[in-house]
């Protein structure tokens, strides 16, 4: 089956040249103007990933997303920010509301394709077996299983939800707020320090003696599993 793609733009030749680019690569494409006809169309049939614009008519990109990220059924749809704000400020905000990735125009039509198909890889797994690998640490979904280094590890319901979190977008920081919607959802109120608490829990499974620590503190902003982490 085709990857069900949205492209929410209002310049129409901007448009026109995505879903001829789309259209060609294999991608099924739908299209909306403004944010409101954007919200619209994913209640009605939920793309694989969406394309989004940051200054749109009515509702802007920024806000679109914030809101999908509010529901429970469009917490996890994978959104590329597109717009033509390059400040690294911008690309944080943009990231920051829940955006996978951000793109500044101008761009090429291709530098975008290969964002998206990298996107949809870390959102889908593509193993047969439903596993997720980062170095030598592994975590096979089907069976509830996480191996590092040929060593079973033992994890919790918690620290198994935020290492698969964290194993499915590796390198990216998350902060604790952003860990505790994730794993926790945005309806059960938690401190943001518990995250700190189950972190340690974590790190202490599955770094063994003389192994490298896989999961990276970046102070005042977060954590991301990372191998560069005790560098």
């Amino acid at each position: 089956m085709k990857p069900h793609l949205l492209i929410v733009e209002d310049e129409p030749a901007l448009i026109e040249l995505l879903r001829y680019n789309f259209d060609k690569e294999g991608f099924r494409v739908t299209t909306a103007g403004d944010g409101e006809a954007a919200l619209v169309a994913v209640a009605e049939g939920r793309p694989d990933l969406m394309i989004l614009d940051w200054m749109l008519p009515h509702i802007s990109g920024l806000e679109v997303c914030r809101q999908l990220r509010r529901k429970a059924d469009t917490r996890d749809l994978p959104i590329i920010m597109l717009t033509a704000r390059g400040e690294e400020s911008d690309r944080v905000r943009g990231l920051e509301v829940g955006a996978d990735d951000y793109v500044a125009k101008p761009f090429s039509p291709s530098e975008l394709i290969a964002r998206v198909r990298a996107v949809l890889r870390r959102a889908k797994p593509s193993s047969a077996h439903d596993m997720l690998t980062y170095g030598d640490l592994s975590m096979d979904l089907a069976s509830h299983r996480v191996i590092r280094g040929g060593r079973s590890v033992h994890l919790g319901p918690t620290e198994f939800r935020l290492l698969r979190f964290l194993l499915e977008r590796p390198g990216r920081v998350y902060s604790r707020e952003q860990l505790l919607d994730a794993v926790w959802g945005r309806d059960i109120y938690v401190e943001p320090r518990t995250v700190d608490v189950h972190i340690r829990r974590l790190r202490k499974a599955i770094n063994g003696e003389g192994e490298i620590d896989l999961i990276r503190t970046v102070r005042s902003a977060g954590y991301a599993l990372d191998e560069t982490a005790d560098a």
